[in-house]
C-alpha cells in the first residue's frame, strides 16, 4: 500500500491505557473550544489528534485508497491505542473528540461498545439551524463542492445533504442511549458555553470524573471563523483550476514558501468576519419546519424545552 504522507507516526509501543470518555458530536459546536479546554486540565489526558474518527467505519477492512485519504492514518485499534499511550497515572480520565460519531451512529455505538464498553459519551447540541448554517458557511470558506443555498437544500436535497442532516439529532443519540444505557450518555448544550464557559466546562470535568474546581483559560477561542467575501475568488485560490494552475507556473520563479505567504495573504485580504455574513428569514423558515419533528422528539428525550430552537 502506497504510504500517506499526512500519516501520523507514532513512535510508541502499545498502550495499555484507552480512552475514559469519547466527544460524539456535533460539528460546529464548540468542540474544538472544548478539546482545548479539556488538554489543560492536568487530570485529563486527551488524544494529540482531534477527531480520530476511528470509530466511524472498518477502516482496517476498507479499500486501500480510502486509507490512503485518511489524513491521520489511524486505521488499525494498535493505531488508535498507540494515541494515549503518553498517559500518566495522574491522568484520571483519557478522552478523545471525533464529533461525527453522531452522524455515524449506526456502525459507531456498536463499534464503540466492543471496543470500549465502560467508556462515558458526550454530545455537546447546538440549535441545528445555527449548526447548519455555521456547516454551510465552513462549506463556503473551504470551497468545497458547490454552495447549494440552505433554502434550495432543504428542497431538494432534505434527505441527502449532510449539511441538514447533521442536525438532526433524535434518532443518532437514542441509538447511543439504547446502546449504551441513558446514564451512560452526558449532553450539554453549544448555548451554555456561550454564555458561561467556565460553568460549562466545572459540569463536564465532573461528567468525566476530574476535579470540577479548575479553571481553564477559556478567554481565546480555539478558531476565528470567516467567511469570502467573493466567492468566485475565494474558488480561485483555493481549488484546482487552469488560472490558478497557469499561476503556479508563471510564479515557479518564487521561492514556495513566498508563493504560500502570498496566496494565503491573498486569501486574507478576501474574507471576512462570520458575523457579517447573515441567515435568510426564508432559510430561518425552512429549516424550522424542516428540524421540526426532530426537536419535538429531542425535548421528549431529553425532558429539557427546546421551544427556542423553533422560536422565529
Amino acid at each position: 500500500m502506497t504510504a500517506n504522507p499526512d500519516r501520523l507516526v507514532v513512535k510508541s509501543t502499545t498502550a495499555k491505557r484507552t480512552p475514559t470518555f469519547l466527544i460524539i458530536g456535533v460539528q460546529k459546536a464548540g468542540t474544538t473550544s472544548i478539546y482545548m479546554y479539556l488538554k489543560q486540565h492536568p487530570q485529563v489526558y486527551m488524544s494529540p489528534v482531534k477527531e480520530t474518527n476511528f470509530f466511524e467505519r472498518d477502516w482496517a477492512q476498507a479499500p486501500a485508497d480510502v486509507q490512503r485519504r485518511k489524513k491521520n492514518g489511524i486505521i488499525t485499534w494498535d493505531d488508535y491505542q498507540r494515541l494515549f499511550a503518553g498517559a500518566k497515572d495522574t491522568h484520571r480520565a483519557i478522552g478523545e473528540a471525533s464529533p461525527n460519531y453522531m452522524f455515524h451512529h449506526q456502525f459507531a455505538a456498536e463499534q464503540i461498545q466492543t471496543r470500549l464498553p465502560d467508556t462515558k459519551l458526550i454530545a455537546i447540541l447546538r440549535n441545528p439551524i445555527q449548526r447548519a448554517f455555521s456547516d454551510y458557511l465552513m462549506h463556503m470558506r473551504d470551497a468545497v463542492g458547490k454552495q447549494t443555498p440552505l433554502a434550495e437544500q432543504v428542497r431538494s436535497r432534505g434527505s441527502s445533504s449532510h449539511v441538514l442532516l447533521k442536525g438532526k439529532y433524535y434518532e443518532s443519540l437514542k441509538h447511543f442511549m439504547d446502546v449504551f444505557g441513558r446514564s451512560r450518555v452526558d449532553v450539554f448544550f453549544y448555548d451554555d458555553l456561550q454564555k458561561d464557559a467556565q460553568r460549562f466546562m466545572g459540569k463536564m470535568y465532573q461528567s468525566i470524573g476530574v476535579d470540577a474546581d479548575f479553571v481553564a483559560n477559556t478567554a481565546k477561542k480555539a478558531q476565528t471563523a470567516k467567511v469570502p467575501k467573493n466567492q468566485t475568488v475565494n474558488r480561485l485560490l483555493k481549488t484546482q483550476n487552469p488560472i490558478r494552475t497557469v499561476a503556479t507556473g508563471v510564479m515557479k520563479v518564487v521561492p514556495a514558501q513566498l508563493r504560500h505567504q502570498l496566496r494565503d495573504r491573498l486569501i486574507n485580504l478576501n474574507s471576512q468576519g462570520k458575523d457579517q455574513a447573515k441567515i435568510t428569514e426564508e432559510d430561518t423558515i425552512l429549516l424550522q419546519q424542516y428540524y421540526r419533528e426532530d426537536i419535538l422528539q429531542l425535548q421528549d428525550l431529553l425532558q429539557r424545552d427546546l421551544s427556542a430552537w423553533l422560536a422565529s
